[in-house]
């Protein structure tokens, strides 16, 4: 007698015997119970999780002599008939092979029939999305008032590719994936009746390979028992055979990543690629084990989030005790932003290395409550502690939106040295960071250039869109009881002196210990050479805020990057 590969001899006879199918089974037996078994159903789901086992069953439990009943005895002829797949009433229908219209049409014609010997003439039509449109068309009104002998039971591994006039008449069942841990008991149990003994990681091992199908667990199986002479077949062994990679190489290597041990990571790979191993099932199988140890890291209840055994459920837990969620993210963000990268690339373990050299170039991010913890300390520092932070320049317009508003009189830290993150104090850039405004007074001795300096400097304490302004002004005379100012720039910036021109007055008079009559006019345009002058100007702003050392630690801190800098007018 020929062999008979697992998947055939142990397949399950009653509903009872499918595995993790619930769902469905139940709902079927009280059907047949209740006497409520559609005309029409249809089973989908992945390939090997019993969608035509379970319409075999059915039809038993329909055409049994006992019933029907929800257990089929799988004793009489019609029980034994349908089992052996020679039943003259049971058709079993290749979708594929038979999906023409002419197929469909002599179908048609059979169903008037009466069954040989059972109460129901059943079709299993498998694949059933393979049908021709023609056909399905064809199938239409005999799907929709059959006879009452007759019932169709087909089934499906991608049900958008029925016609929804079909998927109307039939009631739907979809089954669902197994999981790894079910997939592994079954195998377990039935090498115990074949008296073949395998370490439950190995059955893990398969369980997994098969992508939730029990047939294709059981013809990996199937495979290792024959390769083995002995009744014992070792884990490596295991592995050689079916040419998967070993588990231990992901915790491997997802904690040489969390160390940061990048030797150790570029031996996995060499490792890798010397045993032939696909680098890019080795990628897919790595991204999947980031998302469960961030799974882990997150969620409390992760038994429905992870289909994994539940020792390697302790071990990834044990593994990120002390890595934070946000580094996890990370990681895997980078992996599955480059994956691609891996697909396309016809050097795959060149590209996982540089991927590798990339996550260690990635510098951890900080949880978001610890960032809002800094700031607010950062923030309170500066108020309790402002000398610490003076090594800030003091740059026109940073602070001035927070004055147009009020154009209320602020008094800046005038006594702050400046200093750099260090602590050494840098070159005085600006006088007026060492003077207190009641310093700043008219001087004859001085000449009119550098009164108009300090006037301005007088400004910045007053009003900052004032000072902005005035920057942008030259003197044009200073005698007597006048002042003459020139206004640079656009028309703008006349308009802003003009609406501060009584904070100006007032600051002039101050200045001068007398009342000031004051003069603005508008000015010629500036040559090419003071546009140039300015734009360089501008340029060395721009460059300066870009080197500044707390830009460059914010950038750092929250990941970002510079999109552009302005200068506020």
């Amino acid at each position: 007698m020929s062999y008979l590969v697992l998947a055939r001899k142990y397949r399950p006879q009653t509903f009872d015997q499918v595995v993790k199918q619930e769902h469905v089974t139940q709902t079927l037996s009280n059907a047949i119970s209740s006497d409520r078994v559609a005309h029409a159903i249809l089973f989908s789901g992945p390939r090997g999780t019993g969608k035509t086992t379970v319409a075999r069953i059915l039809a038993k439990a329909m055409n049994c002599k006992q019933g029907p009943a929800p257990v089929p005895c799988n004793k009489c002829q019609s029980c034994g008939e349908i089992t052996a797949g020679s039943s003259t009433d049971v058709f079993e229908i290749d979708g594929a092979s038979n999906n023409g219209v002419d197929q469909i049409r002599e179908l048609r014609e059979n169903v008037k029939y009466l069954p040989a010997h059972s109460p129901y003439k059943i079709y299993i039509i498998d694949e059933v999305h393979m049908l021709s449109i023609a056909a399905f068309n064809a199938l239409l009104k005999t799907l929709e008032e059959p006879p009452r002998h007759v019932k169709f039971f087909f089934a499906t591994t991608e049900p958008h590719k029925i016609p929804i006039t079909i998927l109307s008449r039939c009631q739907r069942h979809d089954l669902r994936r197994i999981s790894i841990e079910s997939v592994s008991d079954h195998m377990n149990s039935l090498c115990m009746q074949e008296g073949i003994d395998i370490e439950r990681k190995s059955l893990d091992t398969i369980a997994r390979e098969s992508g939730g199908s029990m047939r294709d667990a059981l013809s990996l199986l199937d495979q290792v028992m024959t390769c083995s002479e002995e009744k014992t077949v070792p884990h490596g062994q295991l592995l050689d055979i079916l040419g998967i990679i070993d588990r231990t190489m992901l915790f491997d290597t997802s904690a040489a990543v969390l160390r940061g041990d990048i030797s150790e990571i570029l031996e996995i790979v060499n490792k890798i690629h010397d045993h032939g191993h696909d680098v890019k099932k080795f990628y897919s199988e790595l991204t999947e084990h980031f998302r469960n140890l961030l799974v882990i890291r997150m969620g409390k209840k992760v038994g429905s989030l992870l289909d994994v055994p539940s020792h390697e459920i302790a071990l990834m837990a044990e593994q990120i005790k002390n890595v934070s969620d946000i580094w996890l993210s990370q990681i895997l963000d980078i992996l599955f932003k480059e994956e691609s990268v891996i697909r396309f690339s016809s050097q795959p373990r060149l590209a996982l290395e540089m991927i590798f050299v990339k996550i260690f170039q990635t510098k951890p991010l900080l949880p978001i409550d610890t960032l809002i913890k800094k700031l607010d300390d950062l923030k309170k520092g500066i108020y309790e502690n402002p000398g610490a932070y003076a090594d800030i320049p003091r740059m026109p317009g940073v602070a001035e939106s927070a004055r147009d508003s009020s154009d209320s009189p602020v008094s800046a830290p005038a006594d702050i040295p400046q200093r750099q993150a260090d602590g050494n104090a840098l070159p005085d850039t600006h006088q007026a960071d060492q003077e207190t405004p009641a310093d700043i007074s008219f001087n004859p001795d001085d000449s009119p250039e550098k009164n108009w300096e300090n006037l301005i400097e007088l400004a910045y304490d007053k009003s900052g869109v004032l000072y902005s302004n005035l920057k942008k002004c030259t003197l044009k005379n200073l005698s007597g009881q006048r002042l003459g100012i020139e206004v640079g720039g656009n028309g703008s910036h006349l308009d802003r002196i003009n609406k501060h021109k009584p904070i100006l007055k007032d600051i002039c008079n101050s200045f001068f210990g007398k009342e000031i009559d004051i003069s603005i006019t508008t000015g010629e345009k500036k040559d090419n050479e003071g546009i140039r002058q300015q734009k360089k100007t501008m340029a060395d702003l721009k460059k300066e805020a870009r080197e500044h050392h707390l830009v460059k630690a914010a950038t750092e801190i929250f990941g970002g990057s510079i999109a552009e800098v302005k200068i506020l007018q």
